[in-house]
């Protein structure tokens, strides 16, 4: 089709100004519009807002917009049998972060070692061949990792 002709019944349609459920709008209301706070689930570093979690790790918890910039609440403590696990993945996540920016195969067969899923299912041997294949059929999009 013509792109012209593309515009011109792309510019005919009726336009929906009905808000949508997307917290966007609302914050960028609470920040730059009438300054309303806003209150939403927000993924933030932890930074001692659930404190038995790493404090580096990413944390979704409430957080409020409002005209003088975001503030993160303080959760409290996760259940400890669910803590324990959240520290896994958390820490696991992070190791994953050293070793993109570190380029370290070793620190990527530490993660995987550690993934409950992967060590449950494959050994130490297979979690590194299965790494090195992915390192190599990828090897165009991550560079040269040592």
């Amino acid at each position: 089709m013509n792109p012209a002709k593309q515009y011109e019944e792309w510019m005919e349609k009726e336009v929906d100004t009905n808000k949508s459920h997307e917290y966007a709008a609302d914050i960028f209301n609470a920040r730059f519009g009438d300054g309303k706070p806003f209150i939403f689930n927000g993924n933030v570093l932890n930074h001692g807002s659930i404190p038995n979690l790493p404090y580096d790790a990413c944390v979704e918890v409430p957080v409020v917009a409002d005209r003088m910039g975001f503030k993160t609440t303080i959760a409290g403590n996760l259940p400890e049998h669910l803590a324990v696990l959240v520290n896994t993945t958390a820490r696991i996540e992070n190791l994953t972060i050293e070793a993109a920016m570190k380029k370290s195969k070793e620190l990527v067969y530490y993660a995987v070692y550690n993934d409950p899923l992967s060590s449950a299912v494959c050994s130490l041997d297979e979690i590194k061949n299965m790494c090195d294949e992915l390192f190599e059929i990828n090897k165009d999009f991550l560079g040269d990792y040592k």
